[in-house]
C-alpha cells in the first residue's frame, strides 16, 4: 500500500510538472514552416523580477526534454544549481535533415545548415525577447544531434556555453576538427561526453578516442568532464549522465563543500573574504546570476578563519556580512567576535551591545548574543578580581 501511494505521488509530481509546459510553434524563415517547441519557465518565474536565468537547449527534445526536466527539478529544488529556462526542439521525422552533415567535416550541410541557422538566429533570440535569460546557455543532445551541436563551438564566441553530449555520434573529421578549435577558445567553455560499457561498440570506441585527445588539451578556457557509466545502453544512460552533467557543469554554484573546503578553502593564501567573493564574482560570471552569500557559507568561512587563527579575515568577513546585509546582525557578530578573540573586551562588548539591535539570523539569535555579553562581564569581574588581589599582594 505504501509503495502504492509512493509511485502515485511521483507520477502526480510529475504529470503537474510537465503540465506548466508552455508548447509553441515558431515561424521560421530558414525552414520555411513552423517548428514546436517546448518551454518550461521555473517553478517562481516572475517576469517583472530582475532575475535572469539559465537557458538550456534540448535537441531531440520529443524525448530528451522530460528527462531534462525531471533531472533540472531535482537539483533545482535542492539548490544544487540555479532556476532555468529549458526549450525543447521537437523534431520528429524532421531529425535526420536537422543533423544532416558534410560527410568530410561532420558539420551541418543543407537542411543541417537551416536548422542550424534556425536555432542561432530565431530561436534563441525569441527566448531572449519574451523571458528573463542570463548569457549562460547550455546544449544537450543524443547521437547525432549532440554531434550537430558541437557545430556552435565553431565561431569566435560560441553561443552555448556548455555542452551535454550524450554518446555523441562524432561524423566525419569532426573529433579531430573539435580537438585543434577547444585549444584556441577566447571564453569559456564547459563540455561534458558520456558513453557506457554497453553503448554501440563503434560510438564508444570513437568517445573514448575522442575524449583520451580532450583530456591533454593544456588551455584554461577548457573544462572538460568525461563519464562512461556501468550497465547501461544507449538509451538508458541518459537520465544517469543528465545527473552527472548538470552536477558538474554547476558544481561552482552550488554552497561550499567539504571537498572545496579541504582542497580550496584551508590551502588559499590571501584573507578568506577574497576567497568568498572571487567565488561569487565567478558565478555571476558563468551564469549572469547575482546572488547572495549564504549566513551557512559565512560560517563555514568563518570556521576556517577560527581553525587558521586568522583574526584577519574574521574581521574583514565580519565587514562583508555587514555590506550585504546591514540590517543584519550577522556581520556584527563577527566583528564583535574579532575583538573578543585579539583581546579587545570592551570594544567587543560594544559590538554585541549593537547587534542586539539588529534583525536576528538562522543561526545568530538574541539570546545567544546576550550569553556571549554574560561571558565577557564575567570575564570583566574575574579580571577586576585578578587586579584586586595584585594590589593587595
Amino acid at each position: 500500500m505504501k509503495r502504492y501511494l509512493l509511485i502515485s505521488y511521483v507520477l502526480l509530481c510529475c504529470t503537474s510538472l510537465f503540465s506548466q509546459t508552455i508548447s509553441k510553434e515558431l515561424q521560421s524563415r530558414y525552414l520555411n514552416t513552423t517548428r514546436d517547441i517546448k518551454i518550461k519557465l521555473p517553478k517562481n518565474y516572475d517576469p517583472e523580477s530582475i532575475i535572469k536565468h539559465p537557458v538550456i537547449i534540448v535537441f531531440d527534445g520529443d524525448y530528451l526534454f522530460e528527462p531534462v526536466l525531471g533531472q533540472v527539478h531535482f537539483q533545482t529544488y535542492f539548490k544544487e544549481m540555479p532556476e532555468s529556462i529549458i526549450v525543447g526542439i521537437v523534431q520528429g521525422k524532421e531529425r535526420f535533415y536537422d543533423g544532416y552533415f558534410d560527410e568530410l567535416t561532420g558539420m551541418p550541410f543543407e537542411s543541417g545548415k537551416r536548422f542550424y541557422d534556425f536555432v542561432q538566429h530565431e530561436l534563441l533570440p525569441y527566448v531572449d525577447n519574451n523571458y528573463n535569460t542570463s548569457p549562460f546557455r547550455v546544449a544537450v543532445g543524443h547521437n547525432m544531434m549532440a554531434n550537430f551541436m558541437n557545430s556552435y563551438l565553431f565561431t569566435d564566441e560560441p553561443i552555448f556555453q556548455a555542452y551535454i553530449n550524450i554518446s555523441p555520434d562524432y561524423k566525419g573529421t569532426m573529433s579531430a576538427n573539435l580537438e585543434t578549435r577547444l585549444g584556441h577558445l577566447k571564453n569559456d567553455v564547459f563540455y561534458y561526453v558520456a558513453t557506457s560499457d554497453k553503448d554501440v561498440p563503434s560510438l564508444k570506441r570513437n568517445i573514448r578516442e575522442t575524449s583520451n585527445a580532450f583530456k591533454t588539451l593544456d588551455t584554461q578556457k577548457f573544462t572538460f568532464y568525461y563519464d562512461e557509466l556501468k550497465g547501461d545502453t544507449h538509451y538508458t544512460l541518459v537520465t544517469g549522465a543528465l545527473s552527472k552533467a548538470l552536477d558538474k557543469i554547476f558544481e561552482i554554484y552550488k554552497p561550499l563543500d567539504e571537498k572545496e573546503i579541504n582542497e580550496k578553502v584551508l590551502t588559499y593564501e590571501g584573507t578568506l573574504d577574497k576567497y568568498i567573493i572571487d567565488r561569487y564574482k565567478r558565478i555571476e560570471e558563468y551564469f549572469g546570476i547575482t546572488k547572495p552569500i549564504t549566513e551557512e557559507e559565512f560560517a563555514k568561512i568563518v570556521a576556517i578563519a577560527e581553525e587558521r587563527e586568522d583574526l584577519e579575515s574574521l574581521k574583514n568577513i565580519g565587514k562583508l556580512a555587514n555590506k550585504q546585509d546591514p540590517e543584519s546582525s550577522l556581520g556584527t557578530y563577527y566583528l564583535a567576535l574579532h575583538a573578543e578573540k585579539s583581546g579587545k573586551n570592551k570594544k567587543a562588548t560594544k559590538f554585541y551591545e549593537t547587534a542586539l539591535t539588529l534583525d536576528e539570523t538562522l543561526m545568530i539569535d538574541k539570546e545567544y548574543i546576550k550569553s556571549k555579553l554574560k561571558d565577557l562581564e564575567a570575564l570583566a569581574v574575574d579580571d577586576n578580581e585578578n587586579e584586586d588581589d595584585d594590589e593587595e599582594n
